[in-house]
């Protein structure tokens, strides 16, 4: 007896799930700041549950302000409920796109590890996440193998060069 195979709707289904989730320019943005977040929060913490607090606490204040945004501007035409919760659908790419980093630092609180290489584990976390969103998104435009991956390469540079800047303004 073979295994059920997945019809093609179901597929539709699961990417547009991940698309909502971590393919979002909201999850993407969400993605960046949590990092620099950490980064910023890595000078001035003394463990690494301190930067996890920090960072966490930080992005779901950016959170709420993106819905605020959303929801002030979408209210009038549908309403303060249907504008509230559009904005919490749009905005929450940004907290799902963090779960493979806070898990990165969950981690490295687990395994003692210390403040500096906790960061450090959650900006390799940051660079292989936008690696993979960048490979699929050369993928979709159906770009060469050699293509994707230096796509991806690029695009995890990019992202994580933008957090640099990000930690030096701050």
């Amino acid at each position: 007896m073979s295994a059920p195979v997945a019809s093609p709707s179901r597929w539709r289904g699961v990417r547009a799930w991940f698309d909502v989730r971590f393919r979002s320019p909201a999850a993407i943005y969400g993605l960046i700041v949590f990092a620099a977040f950490v980064t910023i929060a890595d000078d001035h913490a003394e463990t690494v549950g301190e930067v996890l607090l920090s960072a966490s606490s930080s992005l779901v204040v950016f959170f709420i302000a993106h819905v605020f945004a959303h929801t002030l501007t979408q209210h009038a035409e549908h309403g303060l409920w249907h504008a509230t919760l559009d904005g919490v659908r749009h905005g929450a790419g940004m907290l799902y796109a963090s779960v493979p980093s806070v898990l990165a630092l969950v981690f490295a609180d687990a395994a003692g590890m210390s403040v500096d290489d906790a960061s450090e584990l959650c900006g390799w976390s940051t660079f292989v996440v936008l690696g993979i969103l960048g490979y699929f998104a050369y993928a979709r435009r159906r770009a060469h193998l050699v293509m994707r991956l230096l796509g991806a390469f690029a695009t995890a540079c990019l992202g994580l060069f933008i957090v640099v800047l990000e930690y030096a303004v701050h």
